[in-house]
């Protein structure tokens, strides 16, 4: 299983749904249109798709960009409800309640 370990410097949430056509350059684009961070910085960018039942996680590794995806089968991934045009912050542990499935703002895992 691959998840961010704690050398990760940042994390940002994409506060908007993206289109999951978009791979890593239009991602990349994204970043640097919207949330204004270097997309070569220690940091990994977090995007949902509309029905917040994908997310995709793009960074640089040492020589060249990695994109991860995960789908959920029922469920959908917990965020805030509000949209806003600033990205969120999220900490590494944040990140991992989020592919866990809890919501990130009242931090309740789901029933297993």
């Amino acid at each position: 299983m691959m998840r961010p370990d704690t050398k990760v410097e940042k994390v940002y949430l994409y506060p908007k749904p993206v289109d999951f056509r978009k791979s890593i350059d239009g991602l990349a684009a994204l970043v640097e249109l919207d949330i204004k961070v270097a997309v070569f910085d220690p940091v990994l960018f977090v995007f949902l798709n509309r029905h917040r039942n994908r997310v995709k996680i793009l960074y640089w590794e040492r020589n060249g960009f990695c994109l991860w995806l995960k789908r959920l089968e029922s469920e959908r991934f917990k965020t805030s409800p509000d949209e806003t045009d600033e990205a969120i912050v999220l900490t590494v542990q944040e990140l991992n309640w989020l592919l866990d499935g809890p919501s990130i703002t009242t931090r309740e895992l789901f029933d297993e």
